[in-house]
C-alpha cells in the first residue's frame, strides 16, 4: 500500500485543482478549504500539519509549495518525500506588491469575476485557453475562492518567509515539476531551483503552463507514480 500523499493548493486554487490526482490515488487528499482564509505562510502550515496524517508524501504547487516548504521547515519528520510544482522560492520581487494590488483592486471596483477573468488565462497553456470546459472549470475554482481568499492569500505571499533554509537543508531527494508554458514561474526558474536542493530532479510536463495539474493530469500523476516509487531513505527530509 502506498504512504498517505497530501496536495497542497495555490492561490485561489481548492481540491478541484487536482480531480484527476484524487480520483488516481485513493490515499490522497488535498486542503479544500482554502487554509481557512489564513492570511500568512506560516499559519497555512500550521493548519496543514493539523489536517495532516502522523506521516505523508507531500506535493505543494504555486503558493501551496512555498507552505509545503514550511511545512517541512516545521515537521520534517512527518514528511516522507517531497515535490513542487509551478512555483517560485525567491522573495518578493521589485513591483509585486503593485501588480498583486492592481487584482485586488480590480476585484474591489469591478468584482471578483472581472479579477479572475484577468488573472487566469495567462495562468495556463495555449491548449488549455482553447479549451471551454477546462477554463469553465477552473474559473468557477476561482470564483469559490472570492475576494476575501484572495486578499489573504495575496497578503501572505507578500509576507513570505525566506525559503534559503530549508533549501539548504533538504536531505533527500525532491522532484521539482513545471509546465513548458508556465508564464508566471518559468522552466529556468525550476531549473535554478533544483540546482540548489541535492539530489532534486526537474521534470517539464510539454504543452502545460502554471495550472499543469488539471491542464496535463495524465502527465502529472505519472510523475507521481514515478516519484512514489522512488526509493527514500528512512530519514527526515531535513537533518
Amino acid at each position: 500500500m502506498r504512504e498517505d500523499l497530501l496536495i497542497l493548493p495555490g492561490l485561489m486554487c481548492d481540491a478541484g485543482m487536482f480531480a484527476a490526482t484524487l480520483a488516481a490515488f485513493p490515499q490522497a487528499r488535498a486542503i479544500g478549504d482554502h487554509y481557512r482564509g489564513a492570511d500568512d505562510i506560516g499559519a497555512m502550515a500550521e493548519h496543514v500539519l493539523a489536517f495532516a496524517p502522523a506521516r505523508f508524501a507531500l506535493i505543494g504547487h504555486s503558493m501551496g509549495a512555498r507552505v509545503a516548504l514550511e511545512v517541512v521547515a516545521r515537521a520534517p519528520d512527518r514528511v516522507t518525500r517531497l515535490m513542487i510544482a509551478d512555483t517560485g522560492v525567491h522573495g518578493v520581487r521589485e513591483g509585486e506588491a503593485d501588480s498583486r494590488h492592481a487584482l485586488r483592486d480590480l476585484g474591489r471596483r469591478e468584482g471578483f469575476d472581472r479579477l479572475v477573468d484577468a488573472w487566469l488565462p495567462p495562468m495556463v497553456g495555449d491548449a488549455a485557453r482553447a479549451d471551454a470546459a477546462l477554463m469553465a472549470s477552473l474559473r468557477a475554482m476561482c470564483l469559490r475562492g472570492g475576494q476575501a481568499v484572495f486578499e489573504a492569500q495575496t497578503h501572505a505571499l507578500l509576507h513570505r518567509p525566506d525559503t534559503d533554509a530549508v533549501l539548504q537543508a533538504l536531505a533527500r531527494p525532491v522532484a521539482v515539476v513545471v509546465g513548458a508554458e508556465d508564464q508566471w514561474s518559468s522552466v529556468a526558474q525550476h531549473e535554478a531551483i533544483a540546482a540548489r536542493i541535492a539530489g532534486a530532479r526537474i521534470h517539464v510536463i510539454p504543452g502545460a503552463g502554471h495550472m499543469a495539474p488539471a491542464e496535463k493530469p495524465e502527465d502529472f500523476n505519472t510523475l507521481i507514480r514515478e516519484w512514489l516509487d522512488a526509493r527514500v531513505p528512512a530519514t527526515p527530509l531535513t537533518t
